[in-house]
């Protein structure tokens, strides 16, 4: 039989409720944090007709892009993930594209074949992030009591 002391017993108890308490409240404080990240980015993305100009957010002509930000708790790292999910089998790229720059194949386009096209970065993400950030800090002020 193995001995354990009742003070090591209550230290131990105290240790593990702690320990869940700031698991807790780690996931509470990171999903409110990713929500408001999907919020700034989805905010960010304005719907209109013309193209946005390189170096500013995206424009959403059908939503998709909007509609398709998303963010979730891993449980496992402790961390929060913000962005977009592949919108198609056909589209999986764009988002990267739109955040980054890059080429991209167009099909159909008016009438003609397949055909590359180069993009100039339209970050949404990164500047969401920016935008938030400095709020974290007070998110985690007085979270664990």
């Amino acid at each position: 039989m193995i001995g354990i002391k009742l003070e090591q017993a209550k230290t131990m108890f105290f240790d593990r409720k702690v320990i869940r308490g700031v698991d807790r409240t780690t996931a509470r404080v990171l999903s409110r944090f990713g929500a408001y990240v999907r919020q700034a980015a989805r905010s960010s993305i304005r719907k209109r007709k013309r193209i946005s100009a390189a170096g500013q957010p995206p424009s959403s002509h059908t939503g998709l892009l909007k509609r398709n930000i998303f963010f979730g708790y891993d449980r496992n790292n402790r961390s929060v993930l913000v962005g977009p999910t592949a919108l198609n089998a056909k589209n999986a790229g764009i988002p990267e594209v739109l955040e980054y720059g890059g080429t991209s194949q167009v099909t159909g386009y008016r009438g003609r074949g397949r055909r590359k096209i180069k993009v100039k970065a339209r970050p949404f993400m990164g500047p969401a992030l920016a935008k938030e950030q400095p709020k974290l800090p007070d998110m985690w002020k007085d979270s664990i009591n």
